[in-house]
């Protein structure tokens, strides 16, 4: 039963699309509705609205295209992860 508390905790998280900012700098609720205004919407790609508070510009740049570009194939979406870290190199030593 433990699994009630991790899903009560994402119901309760306010979910926010980064890749739809609003005229006055919000970011516009997660998920689209069948209205004409949302049927122009792109992909959406939700955050937290808390994660989405706490990234940079760059970071949601990136977040967004690359969930478009993975695009949405078959029935499910797609997830792409919010924040990608950089691979480093290893100087390999002889």
């Amino acid at each position: 039963m433990s699994g009630h508390k991790g899903l009560a905790k994402w119901f309760k998280q306010d979910w926010r699309d980064i890749g739809s900012r609003k005229k006055d700098g919000s970011f516009a609720k997660c998920g689209r509705s069948k209205q004409k205004k949302d049927a122009k919407r792109k992909y959406p790609k939700c955050v937290p609205a808390s994660k989405a508070a706490a990234m940079s510009k760059g970071q949601i740049k990136s977040a967004v295209s690359r969930k478009r570009a993975a695009g949405n194939v078959g029935p499910k979406p797609t997830n792409v992860k919010t924040i990608v870290k950089k691979k480093t190199r290893r100087k390999n030593k002889a």
